[in-house]
């Protein structure tokens, strides 16, 4: 087993979850460790207040456009990514859920979280609840070529700077552009 296997193993174990949130020193972080730490469940979506997740700016090769999908349920655009059923490794998680929703296999993660976002949702047929996301940057291979399943109604490849013409979303737009400064300070994924 590689390095990168290693890192991307799945765990059932919600200290290595806990592990990749130490580098955020903030309330927001502090926010997701009391959710590690007062529920055992916190990997499973049937956790409430909320549950953690994984997505994934999925960049292409260039790290010029990112992958947005229209969501099936939710009806928004937004990076693919979803829940975590039970492995609380969400880099595994991220890069499981960006393989399924977008069919391209090949796609390389940096495995350090970017960016935090907690939003809330309202799926059809669920509770409204919290999303603890945990994002991540997710370089696809060169002539990446989308293959869309039941969870989208649309892929596009957008121009990292031209986000506003598809969501209005500003934690996608924060992410965004710390993908940019990580894709700026290391060209390695």
């Amino acid at each position: 087993m590689s390095s990168e296997d290693a890192e991307l193993a799945s765990s059932k174990d919600l200290a290595v979850a806990r592990e990749l949130l130490a580098r955020f020193h903030d309330d927001l972080g502090d926010r997701y460790r009391t959710l590690i730490d007062s529920y055992p469940d916190a990997c499973q979506r049937t956790c409430r207040p909320g549950h953690l997740t994984g997505s994934a700016l999925v960049v292409d090769s260039a790290g010029a456009k990112t992958l947005l999908m229209l969501h099936a349920k939710l009806g928004r655009w937004l990076q693919p990514g979803g829940h975590a059923d039970g492995d609380a490794n969400l880099a595994a998680v991220a890069l499981r859920e960006a393989t399924e929703e977008t069919g391209i296999y090949g796609l390389r993660i940096w495995p350090q979280p970017l960016h935090l976002d907690i939003h809330e949702v309202d799926p059809p047929g669920e509770d409204t609840h919290l999303h603890y996301d945990v994002r991540f940057l997710v370089r696809a291979p060169a002539d990446a070529k989308p293959k869309p399943n039941h969870e989208s109604r649309d892929m596009r490849w957008v121009p990292l700077d031209a986000l506003t013409e598809l969501t209005s979303d500003p934690g996608l737009f924060r992410l965004a552009e710390l993908g940019a400064q990580r894709l700026a300070f290391s060209r390695s994924i």
